[in-house]
């Protein structure tokens, strides 16, 4: 009994608090977002006279479309990220009764269809640095919108029925100290007011103004007090700086007695106990993650015998924007990749495994093993991992210039000289000569393909996705497994009998160099039936020394002797490798070794081969798990993958 009126008790009392709580929830304004707070009178619920936007992550936003950067007595700041196809009437929805771009802002136009919309002196650095990833700011013709008035508000909404698209905005700060205007791209400025007449608490001082919306006003407390100069109910009105809080509550610094102030204060401390149980979840939950992410890491080493960087997966989901579409880099068979700029300003490529089976663990637990073994210039450097929240993300050096296979079908750029085509191949051909020569027990990669085959800053080649590679062993010439890779590549007779070796490598990059030579694709139906697939129809040409049926017309074979001449012996090693019987195919020591000497014959250095590329188109090459390019919205310098 006594049990039961303890409960009764406890139950009366926590309905009296909540009914306490609530009560004051009607007419209270909710000023926090995550770690964020804003005074009066922005907020996020009703009581507030500016609402605003508070997102699942604890960000403020404005019209739940651009991120506040900070907010002042007269300005809201927002961040205008730069997006091509953005209606203009995104601009025009800033327009409020409580807020408004200010004129000091320089609006980026595309898509106008008048003179009128004036073109504005911004400096070509800032527009090459924050806009050149973006092909309309190159394409559409930048157009700039700004209206200099005497109240500080935008009003050229004429000019703006002219344009379509909104691409980003450029504030502008003038500095009466300094005389200096310095420019922030990819910003906007807001003013903001409370509509009508002044109605401000005592103490505090009104400042009239004249809005897009109409009058408008803005309060602020007087020197020697402090608080937002609001009489609201939810606001806090003015104080004196030296005043104690009994004193305020009781009217004693001025203005009334706040029964709302007063319901507010028991309203606080039942949210301070809330508060601080929640904060004993977070503390157990924070040690229980802490727990998991070492655990996590300590079964990687036992898994992979290495020891990599475990990194947070809060921090990939903040690098990739929450895996923005924007800056997804391509979707391989197993994952789908993201450009993405850790906490060090590092550009990386972030792996994010797809989860179909119980394989993908595999997958994901092979290649990090496997990649992290090997150390070559050539192989591409696995720098992290995040394997949490049920995700497996693998992070990676970002290649800024896409891979070989967008270079061959000319979805980047013009084409390759051809001394570019064979230096790739040789540093290809190095690359896997470590795998199966310097490493014990070998690799296998076992997806050796163009796509797979990424490069530099300087064109260098990087093997990359190791998710198929097999360890083999050297006692034995081939290990048995179920065949796997890519169409147009897998070596017959490990597809016929199941026999994995080192020449099924070596056949796959005999495909390779074919496509080297004639720029086609691998598996093509548009060509004839017996054609369709390249390694028959090159074995053939080959074979019957019709060569140039088949040869990229980019490759000038008869620019001197030494490019007809290296351009044949390519397309017999090529033939070498392409042989149905593993044991008449060279070894890849033996490939690499052939085509750096036939690159080291050519009397013209390399360095005087100007490589160039240019912006790629996402189509039949971007089934690579890495395909890389620089990502679209982003400006800053990269570095990595």
């Amino acid at each position: 009994m006594i049990l039961l009126l303890k409960a009764d008790a406890f139950l009366f009392s926590s309905i009296f608090i909540l009914l306490i709580f609530t009560a004051h929830a009607s007419f209270s304004c909710n000023n926090t977002c995550g770690s964020n707070h804003l005074p009066y009178p922005f907020g996020f619920s009703s009581g507030c006279q500016i609402q605003l936007n508070c997102s699942r992550n604890g960000e403020i936003l404005v019209n739940n479309e651009f991120r506040v950067q900070y907010v002042t007595q007269d300005k809201i700041r927002i961040n205008v990220q730069p997006q091509c196809n953005r209606s203009v009437q995104v601009f025009r929805n800033l327009f409020t009764t409580n807020f408004a771009p200010l004129s000091s802002n320089a609006i980026l136009l595309h898509n106008c269809s008048s003179d009128a919309v004036r073109s504005c002196s911004i400096p070509a650095i800032s527009v090459e640095t924050h806009f050149e990833s973006l092909s309309c700011s190159n394409s559409s013709g930048l157009s700039c919108l700004f209206d200099l008035t005497t109240d500080g508000f935008f009003y050229n909404s004429i000019q703006l029925r002219q344009c379509r698209s909104l691409l980003s905005s450029i504030s502008s700060n003038y500095s009466s100290t300094s005389g200096v205007t310095s420019l922030d791209v990819q910003a906007m400025e807001l003013g903001w007011w409370l509509p009508g007449k002044c109605h401000c608490s005592d103490h505090a001082s009104c400042n009239e103004l004249k809005s897009p919306a109409g009058p408008g006003y803005r309060c602020q407390c007087k020197d020697g007090f402090i608080g937002d100069g609001y009489p609201d109910p939810a606001a806090a009105g003015c104080r004196k700086a030296s005043c104690s809080l009994p004193k305020y509550l009781s009217g004693q610094c001025g203005g009334s007695t706040r029964i709302g102030v007063l319901i507010g204060g028991i309203a606080a401390g039942v949210a301070i106990m809330v508060t601080l149980g929640l904060l004993c979840c977070c503390i157990r939950r924070r040690r229980s993650t802490t727990k998991h992410k070492g655990f996590t890491k300590l079964c990687l080493a036992e898994t992979t015998g290495i020891n990599i960087p475990i990194i947070p997966y809060k921090e990939i989901e903040k690098a990739t924007n929450n895996f923005s579409e924007k800056q997804r880099l391509g979707t391989g068979a197993y994952g789908t990749v993201y450009a993405g700029k850790l906490h060090n300003d590092f550009w990386v490529a972030i792996k994010r495994i797809k989860q179909r089976d119980t394989d993908s663990t595999e997958q994901v637990m092979n290649e990090i093993k496997l990649i992290s073994s090997v150390n070559h210039p050539n192989l591409v450097r696995l720098l992290g991992c995040s394997i949490e929240n049920g995700e497996q993300i693998l992070v990676y050096e970002f290649m800024p210039n896409g891979t070989l296979c967008q270079h061959l079908q000319r979805e980047r750029g013009d084409g390759l000289a051809w001394l570019v085509r064979l230096t790739i191949a040789a540093e290809t051909a190095q690359a896997i000569a470590h795998l199966h020569s310097a490493i014990h027990p070998p690799i296998y990669h076992r997806d050796i393909k163009s796509s797979n085959i990424l490069l530099d800053y300087n064109f260098r080649s990087k093997v990359a996705d190791f998710g198929l590679s097999r360890l083999g062993m050297t006692e034995i010439s081939h290990i048995s497994t179920a065949p796997q890779g890519t169409p147009g590549y897998l070596d017959p007779q490990y597809h016929q009998n199941f026999h994995l070796s080192d020449k099924s490598d070596v056949y796959s990059f005999g495909v390779v160099l074919v496509e080297i030579i004639t720029a086609l694709k691998v598996v093509d139906f548009s060509r004839p039936q017996n054609e369709v697939n390249l390694a028959a129809l090159a074995t053939d040409r080959i074979g019957k020394g019709r060569l140039d049926e088949i040869m990229d017309p980019f490759i000038d074979i008869n620019s001197d002797d030494w490019t007809l001449s290296s351009v044949h012996k390519v397309a017999e090693l090529a033939f070498r490798c392409l042989s149905f019987d593993r044991d008449m195919r060279p070894s890849m020591v033996e490939v690499a070794e052939e085509l750096e000497q036939l690159r080291l014959s050519r009397w013209e250095p390399c360095e005087e081969i100007n490589r160039t590329a240019s912006s790629s188109v996402e189509t039949s090459c971007s089934s690579s798990s890495y395909i890389s390019e620089k990502p679209h919205s982003f400006s800053e310098n990269s570095s990595g993958k």
